[in-house]
């Protein structure tokens, strides 16, 4: 019996490659755990820059009681997917800032550890973003940083990158820095209640895509696999709740479907739908979870067509055919029709008809995100995979 257990043992060990986890310095997941965020930021000094959203008020309230405590804030609003020049912009504002909270969702938070990242080495974002830049490293360590989400999909509250888009270059990439990982994650899913329902169902698209592209990779371990196991049938679920009406418990989950993504693709990676939606929005400037949403089936079938029978793949496509009520066979394609029932858009409202999509293509093949994928597609089968979208 002992020498049968020593085997086994052997066996395991044999099977479990090397690995890393790398995350938040501390994560806090709760409903309340929000109003942590005033003795946080203290603990770290009294010049807080704040970047936020404009949609959640609950901000106001966190400005007004920092203030109460003695701190200086400077705000920085912003909207939409970051920019180079709204970088340089907060950086500078945040001159002299002890603490960087980001309060929003995933492009808010990412402009904060972009800002938090450049502050204390004054120097330029385009020294050190990767593919279009000069990608050196930083040269000093970030402030601290606190991240707080205000929607559930990007997971950018415990991820070491900041995506930000180069205008001039029509392409949206990462500054990367493990640093770069916020000392902090406070997620409370009270901050998403009563969200609109195409924010709700977007991020939450790009949350689900985000256990799923992690689960499937190439780089995956057993600490994301774990995860992903379980986040992914409860991310569909919630979803489907969702996509029905305001469900605080739905929140709840995907709020944690959300965070399980964010561990997981920090420390697995991505895939295809990732690698084509940075250039995607890049280029044409869709919104970035209804592109992974619209890319998610086609490029499943895309890769399961080249990898033929797959225990990954399976589990994936009886997940979605139970958590969605579609069919069992023709499940990855049946998702487009779906999304249509709920009323989220096509990608042809920004990629106009007759667009050359082979540079899109080209440019996504060459992506960081695409490394991790589970197979190599082609250059036909990801210009295949924007045609299903559209």
């Amino acid at each position: 019996m002992e020498a049968r257990c020593e085997r086994h043992v052997a066996i395991l060990m044999e099977e479990v490659a090397a690995f890393g986890f790398a995350t938040a310095g501390r994560i806090r997941f709760g409903r309340g755990t929000a109003t942590e965020a005033v003795g946080a930021a203290l603990s770290y000094g009294r010049r807080v820059l704040i970047l936020r959203g404009g949609s959640v008020a609950w901000v106001d309230e966190l400005s007004r009681d920092l203030t109460a405590a003695g701190c200086d804030v400077t705000e920085v609003r912003s909207s939409g997917e970051p920019s180079v020049d709204d970088v340089r912009s907060a950086a500078l504002a945040g001159r002299g800032a002890q603490v960087v909270l980001g309060v929003g969702g995933g492009a808010v938070i990412d402009l904060a550890k972009a800002a938090a990242a450049l502050i204390p080495s004054d120097c330029d974002v385009m020294e050190h973003l990767e593919v279009v830049g000069e990608g050196q490293p930083l040269q000093a360590d970030p402030l601290p940083m606190i991240a707080i989400p205000t929607t559930a999909g990007t997971g950018a509250e415990v991820t070491k990158n900041a995506v930000i888009a180069v205008p001039d270059a029509a392409r949206k990439v990462s500054l990367r820095d493990d640093r770069m990982l916020p000392r902090l994650a406070l997620i409370d899913p009270a901050l998403t209640d009563g969200a609109p329902r195409d924010v709700t169902l977007g991020s939450g698209l790009d949350a689900l895509v985000q256990v799923i592209e992690p689960y499937l990779s190439s780089k995956a371990n057993p600490l994301t696999d774990a995860l992903c196991r379980a986040a992914i049938p409860q991310g569909i679920a919630a979803l489907k709740r969702l996509a029905a009406g305001e469900d605080p418990a739905a929140r709840d989950a995907m709020a944690y479907v959300s965070l399980s993504g964010g561990l997981a693709l920090a420390n697995a990676g991505l895939g295809a739908v990732h690698g084509l939606a940075g250039v995607i929005g890049g280029q044409f400037g869709a919104p970035h979870g209804l592109i992974c949403g619209r890319l998610l089936g086609p490029v499943l079938a895309a890769n399961s067509d080249v990898l033929g029978a797959s225990r990954r793949f399976s589990e994936v496509q009886t997940w979605l055919a139970e958590g969605f009520d579609l069919p069992e066979t023709g499940t990855f394609t049946a998702l487009s029709a779906l999304l249509d029932d709920w009323g989220l858009e096509r990608l042809n409202r920004w990629i106009p008809e007759g667009t050359d999509l082979g540079e899109t293509a080209q440019e996504a093949a060459a992506s960081s995100s695409m490394r991790a994928n589970p197979c190599a597609l082609s250059q036909d089968a990801l210009e295949n995979c924007i045609r299903a979208a559209l």
